[in-house]
């Protein structure tokens, strides 16, 4: 599994959904009581707390790491008439 770029803020947002779903499982388990409007301060609170954390670490990386080069201009698949040539025309059947 190739590496990905870690994302604090997806990981925030992750387990204020994680914490919503114990505190409803612990009432629906018999173990507390929880009122049912319990679930917007967490998921509300969860979500300006993973946006803030996104505005943080890309404040962070954005002045830590040197601006990327742009990357270097594709061919054109285009002809000189403007034109697809063969790309996307009709074969003679219907694909099923």
């Amino acid at each position: 599994m190739p590496r990905h770029e870690f994302q604090p803020g997806k990981l925030v947002a992750g387990l204020a959904f994680a914490l919503a779903g114990v505190t409803f499982a612990g009432d629906a388990g018999g173990l507390w009581e929880t009122p049912w409007f319990a679930i917007i301060p967490i998921v509300i609170g969860g979500l300006c707390l993973a946006g803030a954390t996104t505005a943080i670490t890309q404040t962070i990386r954005r002045n830590t790491h040197p601006p990327h080069s742009p990357p270097p201009p594709h061919p054109n698949p285009t002809d000189h008439q403007g034109h697809l040539g063969h790309q996307g025309r009709h074969q003679g059947h219907p694909r099923y």
